[in-house]
């Protein structure tokens, strides 16, 4: 069971390999992953702002499936801290509300500026990058992340991806350190 909690920014979401990975990931219940309806609307919005011409009502879906995919998933009742809160970007206020309030150590964010360690340290949080927080968990535990890899490489059929292929994937998503750490494990992936 999870012995420690994190909370998703939300530019995990979006591109969907990242989002993805990180779904299995918290499903392996090595750690409690947990964001907000804010987070989840956040990172929608900001690919319908890149990607107009895909439907909303399928990516409505992809959230519910998402908060479905991992129990307990959701921050509520954060909002009473937002405003006692200060970060580079006002507008990243609610995931560290969020945090404090579900009593997570770490966000997980390719945003690392919008968290800096100063803003973050009164609350015992951490700030990681996700291809930071992916190698931690493969230290821990490389089963975890190889199978999680695995079965994300398994559910892609259309097309097909090589190993090699997946883990470029992994490399141009922001993760070269994954994919360092796939490539020494390709056999099991």
């Amino acid at each position: 069971m999870a012995s420690f909690t994190v909370i998703y920014d939300a530019c995990l979401f979006y591109p969907a390999p990242l989002r993805d990975l990180m779904i299995r990931l918290a499903q392996t219940r090595r750690f409690h992953a947990r964001w907000t309806e804010e987070i989840q609307h956040e990172w929608l919005t900001a690919l319908l702002r890149h990607r107009p011409e895909l439907d909303e009502a399928k990516l409505h879906r992809t959230m519910t499936l998402i908060n479905k995919a991992v129990p307990d998933c959701l921050v509520t009742g954060y909002g009473d801290l937002i405003d006692r809160l200060f970060l580079p970007d006002p507008n990243d206020r609610h995931v560290l509300a969020a945090a404090i309030r579900s009593g997570a150590q770490v966000i997980v964010t390719t945003n690392l500026r919008d968290f800096p360690q100063k803003a973050l340290a009164d609350f015992d949080i951490n700030a990681r990058h996700p291809d930071d927080f992916i190698l931690d968990l493969a230290d821990l535990d490389p089963a975890v992340v190889t199978t999680a890899a695995k079965l994300q490489r398994a559910a892609l059929k259309n097309p097909p991806l090589s190993a090699e292929t997946f883990i470029d994937t992994m490399r141009r998503q922001g993760l070269p350190g994954v994919a360092g750490f796939l490539q020494s494990q390709i056999a099991l992936i």
